[in-house]
């Protein structure tokens, strides 16, 4: 498990296990979060619980999140995450996740070494 004080995730299914996906179950505190843009992976949630806000950082959109939402961030999306209610979603990652690894400067997981 990991977390940073206000998320919780869980990781089942990692690089190592030859798959060709992370999966994770997130539980997020509410609140605003930090920027992200994972310009090394594709991540698509669904949320489980809770109400939510994604923001488009390059074009001002906002998408509301709620129980039953699928979202992909297909394009390296420059995005902020608000949590209105405490939320859980399911989360995929593509390429997969080795397990540890934290968000850098520009809110990014390192890219997946071969």
């Amino acid at each position: 498990m990991l977390g940073d004080g206000r998320a919780v995730t869980r990781r089942f299914l990692l690089k190592e296990d030859g798959v060709g996906i992370t999966f994770s179950d997130i539980r997020i505190k509410t609140g605003e979060g930090k920027q992200l843009c994972y310009k090394n992976h594709v991540e698509t949630n669904y949320v489980i619980e809770g109400e939510g806000m994604l923001e488009d950082l390059d074009t001002g959109k906002k998408y509301d999140l709620k129980p039953g939402t699928l979202y992909v961030l297909d394009k390296h999306d420059r995005h902020r995450f608000i949590c209105k209610t405490p939320m859980r979603m399911v989360c995929v990652f593509t390429p997969p996740l080795v397990g540890g690894e934290t968000h850098d400067k520009d809110g990014a997981y390192p890219a997946a070494k071969p």
